[in-house]
Parts: structure tokens; C-alpha cells; sequence
């Protein structure tokens, strides 16, 4: 059999790979076979049968809908006021739908200045984790969804803006120059020349993140930002596994549908 010539290249590829992955490993305090210590194993098996039966009372059961439609309605606002703010800042900062460059194809030295300025703000939005805005905010407005419809809202507002603005200036430019030279501004550019060409990425991409936001919406409940995380993080406390049982399985069912609807959106933009 002929031996592999590329084989001393996966060799020394691997005992790097290791290298700098062992001295993280370490840092990080990774000790996965503290799973099957006996003590550990004892713990986690009687917590997990008091998921048995799981708690299907018509009060509680009540009680978990209102909790998830109102993670449901905090993705959603958030994203929509996301959207809002994503929106104008994009047309800042995307070079493509500039006026100042048209004629020496050159942006201007103002504008230039103001779409660093946005991209700034676009990466501080974006840098701080949903969950951390949740915890300020909560801190801010108190208890309850508003927090987490702000810091859904702050977060994507940052990714939506920086990922549009890579969407359209990936499109063709010939339609947006076209616009721009005829005198129209950013607006129309954007409508009528960069959004029929990038709409059906954008839509999709900004579906996927309204998954990711009804995802973080539970998340975000564990620090009192409202809705089924928040009911979830209660019952962990209260170590009542039947209960917690009931709102894993809503949760699943929650993120399967977002995702059921997701995936039907994109085949309907394919």
C-alpha cells in the first residue's frame, strides 16, 4: 500500500493543534471526568427522575403559555426596534450608497469620518453580549421583559447593521451607481438599486436572527428579564424537576417551531 505523502503535514498539524489547545484546556479547568464521580453521578441522576412525571396541572400549563408568548413577544419587539435602528445606521454606513464619491469615486473625508463613527457604534453594540445588556438593564428598569426587549434590541440592533451593510456592498453595484448618478439619494439608491438584488439574503438573514432572539429571550429570563426563562430559573431554585421537565419540553417545542417558520420563509424566498 503507498503511503500517504501528506502525511508528516497532518502530523505536525495535529501535535500543534495540541500544543496550544492543552495550555487552554488547563486554564479553562476543563475536568470532564468529574461527570462520573460517584457523587456527582448520584446527584444528577435523582434530580433528573423528579422530571417524572413532568407537572401537567391546567394552572401551571396556563401559566407556561402566558410565559411563552411573552418570550415570544420579547424577540419579536426586540427585533423590530433592532430593525429600526439597524436600518438608518446601514445607510451610513455602507460605502456603496455614498454621494459624496460619486464623480471622483472617492467618499469624502466627512463622510468618512461619520461612517468610522457608525461602524464604532455598530462594534459596541454588537461586542456586548444580549445576557450582560439584560443584567444592566435590569438593574435599570427592574424586574420584567422590557429589559430584554432593550437588549435584544441593542445587540442586533449592532449585528443587523454590520451584516446588512456587508450584504449590500456584496451586491452588484451597477443598479445603486445608476440610481445615484441620475440624482437620487440614499434612500431611493438603497430601494430601487441595492435592496431588489440583496432583499432575499436580507430577509433571511434577519429571519434566522429572530431565531436566535426568541433562543436568547429564554436565556435572558434566568437574570429577571421576564418570559419562560425566568419561570424556568425559578423552578431550578425551587428543585422542582416535574415543573422544569414541562418547560424544557416547551422550550424544544418553542425553537422548533421558530425554526419550522424560519425554514419556510427561506424556501419561499429561494
Amino acid at each position: 500500500m503507498p503511503r500517504d505523502p501528506a502525511w508528516r503535514g497532518r502530523l505536525t498539524i495535529t501535535a500543534v493543534a495540541l500544543l496550544v489547545l492543552w495550555p487552554m484546556l488547563v486554564q479553562a479547568e476543563f475536568k470532564p471526568w468529574i461527570l462520573w464521580d460517584a457523587q456527582s453521578l448520584a446527584a444528577t441522576w435523582q434530580f433528573i427522575a423528579s422530571f417524572v412525571p413532568p407537572a401537567h396541572s391546567l394552572e401551571f400549563l396556563q401559566l407556561v403559555a402566558v410565559s411563552s408568548w411573552e418570550t415570544i413577544a420579547m424577540a419579536t419587539a426586540g427585533m423590530a426596534l433592532a430593525m429600526l435602528g439597524a436600518i438608518p445606521l446601514t445607510l451610513l454606513v455602507t460605502e456603496r450608497l455614498s454621494i459624496s464619491r460619486i464623480g471622483s469615486g472617492r467618499v469624502s473625508p466627512l463622510a468618512a469620518s461619520v461612517r468610522h463613527c457608525v461602524r464604532a457604534l455598530l462594534v459596541l453594540l454588537r461586542s456586548v453580549p444580549e445576557l450582560v445588556w439584560a443584567l444592566l438593564l435590569v438593574r435599570i428598569v427592574g424586574l420584567g421583559p422590557t429589559a430584554g426587549v432593550i437588549a435584544i434590541a441593542l445587540t442586533y440592533c449592532g449585528m443587523l447593521g454590520k451584516v446588512y451593510a456587508e450584504i449590500l456592498e456584496s451586491s452588484d453595484a451597477a443598479a445603486c451607481n445608476a440610481v445615484l448618478h441620475n440624482g437620487s439619494g440614499r434612500l431611493k439608491a438603497l430601494l430601487y438599486g441595492a435592496l431588489p438584488e440583496s432583499a432575499a439574503e436580507l430577509v433571511s438573514y434577519t429571519i434566522y436572527r429572530w431565531e436566535c432572539a426568541i433562543r436568547g429571550s429564554v436565556v435572558m429570563g434566568f437574570v429577571g428579564a421576564g418570559g419562560l426563562g425566568q419561570r424556568m430559573d425559578e423552578s431550578m431554585k425551587m428543585m422542582a424537576g416535574n415543573e422544569l421537565a414541562t418547560m424544557l419540553m416547551v422550550f424544544v417545542l418553542l425553537v422548533a417551531g421558530a425554526d419550522a417558520v424560519s425554514a419556510m420563509l427561506r424556501r419561499r424566498l429561494a
